[in-house]
């Protein structure tokens, strides 16, 4: 077993075909092809699936640890700069629209004067989009809801923030300061689709007081809910981090009662250890955060002092 059959059953596993595989790796298909078979008279196991060029539950598992091992390789060269004071790499980085809104650009400013050595890229996305990502290795750690039921990710809290209703100012809700879940029943709402973390709770919560909320529309992404509103399409029930400071000419923010707060926090594979780039940007979050999340209207910093 040697890196050339893990990097070419990884690529496999991302690009779905050994044809894309060997463009990925700017080789040839036959190389692919002859990397995965050896390793797979190695371990005794059909690993892809030729003709859907799916993985098998043999390949999946192999995959998992051939990415557990690129990590520890490409972490290796920082973390010997580290120890020469000298922090430098590209680290991976995912973050929900709402709180990359506020905190990205603090985030990249603050990584500039104390680490000039790293390079963040930067993904945007919902939860649902960015945990698969964060499992695979695409992605080294990501800010995103939170509690998390996947064991293989560990979390830490970084704060909590209250749901609100942005409502466009031509609706009837839009002279109220304060609404109860029963009072939202009675209009339709622009919510995320059923079976996201965020719904699940304003599910729940409305179920407890017999209440059932009926969604003008369903989407994944609290932005483009928040955009709906300030275009006036329907109320939108969102964390308080999606409206900017402040109300709109055109809608105005509404408190929603009976609603507990949303979790978020910084995830991150349990099983390896963060290369020194990673570290870095993990403990300006926490600066940025404890720095600036008191400033969020309905944001409250949850920090683990330890």
């Amino acid at each position: 077993m040697d890196l050339r059959q893990l990097n070419a059953i990884v690529a496999v596993s991302e690009h779905r075909s050994f044809s894309a595989a060997a463009r990925a790796l700017h080789t040839v298909q036959s190389n692919v092809s002859t990397h995965v078979a050896r390793l797979e008279r190695e371990l005794d196991a059909i690993l892809v699936d030729r003709r859907t060029g799916e993985l098998t539950a043999e390949g999946e598992v192999v995959v998992l640890r051939a990415l557990r091992i690129k990590a520890e390789l490409q972490a290796i060269p920082a973390d010997v700069s580290a120890l020469r004071d000298d922090i430098r790499g590209t680290v991976r980085f995912g973050i929900i629209g709402t709180t990359g809104r506020w905190l990205v650009p603090a985030l990249l400013s603050a990584l500039k004067d104390s680490f000039p050595g790293v390079h963040l890229v930067v993904v945007d996305a919902t939860t649902t989009g960015l945990l698969p990502q964060l499992q695979s290795g695409q992605l080294t750690m990501a800010v995103l809801n939170l509690p998390l039921s996947e064991p293989e990710l560990a979390s830490e809290p970084l704060f909590d923030e209250e749901r609100i209703l942005i409502v466009p100012n031509a609706h009837p809700l839009a002279k109220e300061e304060r609404v109860t879940l029963a009072d939202l029943a009675k209009y339709e709402l622009v919510l995320p689709p059923e079976g996201t973390q965020f719904r699940n709770e304003v599910d729940e919560a409305a179920a407890e007081l017999g209440v059932v909320l009926k969604p003008a529309a369903e989407l994944d992404g609290m932005r483009l809910l928040a955009s709906l509103a300030f275009q006036g399409y329907a109320p939108a029930l969102v964390p308080a981090t999606a409206a900017p400071f402040g109300e709109g000419e055109n809608w105005s923010i509404v408190n929603v009662d009976d609603m507990s707060t949303r979790s978020v926090g910084l995830a991150y594979r349990r099983w390896t250890t963060l290369p020194a780039p990673a570290r870095a940007v993990q403990q300006v979050i926490s600066e940025v955060v404890a720095a600036r999340g008191a400033q969020q209207p309905g944001l409250h910093v949850t920090i683990s002092d330890d």
